[in-house]
C-alpha cells in the first residue's frame, strides 16, 4: 500500500464518510480551503490509479467509492509512523503522548483498561 499526500487523505476522509458520491458531492463537503472542481477530479484519478477508490458509470458522471477501508489504511500509516519514528515501539508512542499532550485523567483511565483487556486476552 502506498502513503496517501494531505490531499489525497482528505478526500479520501470524505469518501470514507459517504461511501459512495460523486465528485460534486465530494466537493461540497470541503469547508475551508475548497479547492476547485478539477483539482478533486484529478485527485479521485491519482486515487484510482494507486487502487485506493473505484468508480462505476451512472450516465455521464463517475459515482466513486473506496476499495481499502479506513480502518486498513489507518493500520498501514500508524505502523508506518511506528516505524519511522518510534523504532516499532508502542511504548514510545504512549510514552510520548503522554509527555507531549495534556491527558486528563479519564484519557489515562480509558487507556489503562485499554492495556488490561488486552493483557486479559493474552
Amino acid at each position: 500500500m502506498k502513503e496517501l499526500t494531505k490531499a489525497e487523505e482528505k478526500v479520501m476522509q470524505i469518501l470514507w464518510g459517504l461511501e459512495k458520491a460523486f465528485t460534486r458531492e465530494i466537493l461540497e463537503q470541503f469547508h475551508a480551503d475548497k479547492p476547485s472542481y478539477t483539482t478533486v477530479a484529478t485527485v479521485l484519478s491519482v486515487l484510482e490509479q494507486k487502487g485506493f477508490v473505484a468508480n462505476e458509470m451512472l450516465g455521464n458522471s463517475k459515482r466513486y467509492y473506496p476499495l481499502i477501508s479506513k480502518a486498513k489504511y489507518s493500520d498501514f500509516a500508524m505502523s508506518n509512523v511506528m516505524g519511522k519514528y518510534f523504532e516499532g515501539s508502542l511504548s514510545r508512542v504512549v510514552s510520548f503522548f503522554a509527555d507531549r499532550e495534556k491527558l486528563d485523567i479519564n484519557e489515562l483511565d480509558a487507556i489503562i483498561r485499554i492495556l488490561e483487556e488486552k493483557k486479559e486476552e493474552d
